[in-house]
């Protein structure tokens, strides 16, 4: 849940609550105000009938019998109320009704119940009028209760409608209060989305509240140290590549130098000594061929291994013959049953050493996958260069139907993206339709010229 939305809603929870609260203590106010009401309406009329007794006692005389609700009646201050004078000598009752009932209500039912059963509408409220130390009758006054609940009604229904617009201006004042002030937050988090995806380079602006201001220098700082500590290891990654190509190049010259020459030595004195042998001693003749035949299979061996150490053509001939030969060589192995084409566009030649190699070994490692796991039919490398960065795709249409994890175990994916990183480039890996995988890599040239 949004944070807006959240506080909006514990606003809108707590003003209910305290709507339901003043609600609550409105019925219960009107209530209590109907029975003061219906109180002094009992008191003022017991003093009137007796200020009647008191006028025909003192002989002034009374133009209507006793009790005469008129002069109540025409003050219309009371209206619904209903009074019963019960005499105590138990003459005729005398009733009167002040104003007229309502004709249809204009309240919930629900809310008439609800009130009825907190409370009582329409209580009686009784009182003895007295003269002469003695009780003349029994006074009974009787609110409406229909008109109390209609009073009730039209005072909740105002306040009602008082705070809906109360509680609907609040929330949108506090509403765009909020948003506004947590705009920042939507910075930041959409910064921070960018760092994540490697634009290490993005900072944070500048915030008016102090707390955002102190966020987003903190994540400016953290940016900072995060893109010297990439800055750094990119460049001793460069380094630890340049390194360990030097000394693939040490160990190539070394194999081909020493190695090389020993095992021709070898091959020169077993073929001596069979040209010897056919003469002076024929049993040795087939010795010497078993030794020269291991020989020969010791130089193969360590032919294969020179190219996978350091090709010659990569120092002597550039990376575009290299990778002619790489892809011709495969060509032959495959013995027809995958097709491996090479496509290159621009120079080759003004690439950097690193960005060289690393480009070779990719396309190594990636025809190399291609031979053990794809079964495909056709595999296309297209190596594509510009001023500023170098495209290099390579496509097959194997039997992959889902991209593999590059954390997996071995060194194919894991060390073609481990080498791509450490060069500032990017990975992307798809599946081709209808099958097959497809291998993207895109390396900037500044930053390997730069390093």
């Amino acid at each position: 849940m949004k944070l807006e939305f959240y506080l909006l809603s514990r606003i809108a929870f707590v003003a209910l609550m305290c709507l339901v609260t003043t609600a609550v203590y409105v019925l219960y106010s009107n209530d209590r105000q109907a029975r003061e009401e219906t109180q002094i309406v009992v008191e003022s009329l017991s003093k009137q009938l007796e200020l009647q007794l008191l006028r025909i006692q003192s002989g002034l005389g009374q133009a209507n019998p006793f009790p005469d609700f008129e002069l109540w009646k025409q003050s219309g201050n009371s209206a619904g109320v209903c009074l019963s004078f019960v005499p105590a000598d138990g003459s005729l009752t005398r009733n009167i009704c002040n104003g007229e009932k309502l004709s249809s209500p204009s309240w919930p039912g629900g809310f008439e119940f609800l009130y009825r059963l907190l409370f009582s509408p329409g209580l009686s409220i009784s009182q003895p009028v007295r003269f002469n130390s003695g009780v003349i009758g029994l006074l009974t006054a009787t609110p409406s209760a229909d008109m109390e609940i209609a009073r009730v009604w039209d005072n909740i229904r105002s306040l009602l409608g008082l705070s809906a617009m109360t509680i609907l201006a609040v929330c949108t004042l506090v509403y765009l209060s909020i948003s506004r002030a947590l705009r920042p937050a939507r910075i930041i988090v959409n910064g921070l989305a960018r760092m994540e995806k490697g634009n290490l380079d993005y900072r944070l602006p500048r915030f008016n509240l102090f707390e955002w201001q102190r966020i987003a220098e903190e994540v400016n700082k953290l940016a900072d140290s995060q893109q010297q500590l990439l800055e750094g290891r990119q460049k001793l990654a460069v380094k630890l590549i340049n390194l360990q190509e030097e000394e693939r190049r040490y160990l190539a010259r070394e194999l081909h130098d020493e190695l090389g020459q020993c095992l021709a030595a070898i091959n020169a004195v077993a073929a001596s000594i069979a040209h010897t042998a056919e003469q002076q001693c024929p049993a040795l003749v087939e010795e010497a061929d078993h030794i020269s035949r291991i020989s020969q299979h010791m130089m193969h061996s360590v032919r294969d291994l020179l190219g996978r150490l350091r090709p010659a053509e990569l120092d002597e001939l550039g990376l575009t013959a290299c990778l002619n030969s790489l892809v011709e060589g495969w060509n032959v192995r495959s013995g027809g049953k995958t097709r491996y084409q090479l496509s290159i566009i621009g120079d080759c030649t003004a690439l950097p050493e690193p960005l060289a190699v690393t480009l070779f070994r990719i396309v190594q490692e990636c025809l190399t996958n291609i031979a053990k796991h794809s079964a495909a039919a056709n595999a296309n490398v297209t190596l594509a260069i510009t001023e500023d960065a170098i495209a290099l795709t390579v496509k097959d249409n194997g039997i992959a139907n889902e991209v593999p994890s590059v954390g997996a175990s071995g060194i194919g994916l894991l060390g073609i993206r481990e080498r791509v990183i450490e060069l500032h480039g990017r990975l992307t890996l798809t599946i081709a339709q209808p099958h097959g995988f497809i291998i993207e890599v895109e390396l900037p040239i500044r930053f390997v010229a730069e390093a």
